[in-house]
């Protein structure tokens, strides 16, 4: 079993910054990539950014290009999403994913096994 622990969400300003960590633990061994998603209510997760784990690959949902940097550390079993120039519309929960195949590939919910709690981010006008 994995996992997965995210923090860092709370309250901001538009255009400030901010960012999120998130921690795996258990049997990470065969982690093919990491990725965020996020979601407000009503609507389905939506794809923010993903990397690959032991190998390089860095990807991002296209409207996320720009202002939102993925990250990791593998020696702490990290990943990070570096959020600048926060609008209201980036309001959600922010949820950390792993996966062991990217079977549906990366952008889609369904490739990830398993899931942290989420932590919210909430930008105010």
């Amino acid at each position: 079993q994995v996992q997965l622990v995210e923090s860092g969400g709370r309250l901001v300003k538009a255009g400030e910054s901010l960012k999120l960590s998130c921690v795996a633990a258990g049997r990470t061994a065969d982690t093919w990539a990491m990725g965020w998603f996020r979601q407000t209510p009503g609507k389905e997760r939506e794809w923010v950014a993903a990397m690959r784990w032991t190998r390089s690959g860095t990807y991002y949902g296209d409207f996320m290009k720009g202002r939102f940097t993925i990250s990791k550390d593998n020696a702490k079993n990290s990943l990070f999403l570096q959020m600048n120039n926060l609008r209201p519309e980036d309001t959600a929960v922010y949820y950390c994913g792993l996966t062991l195949d990217a079977e549906y590939g990366l952008g889609h919910a369904r490739s990830y096994q398993y899931w942290g709690q989420g932590t919210q981010v909430t930008v105010s006008s």
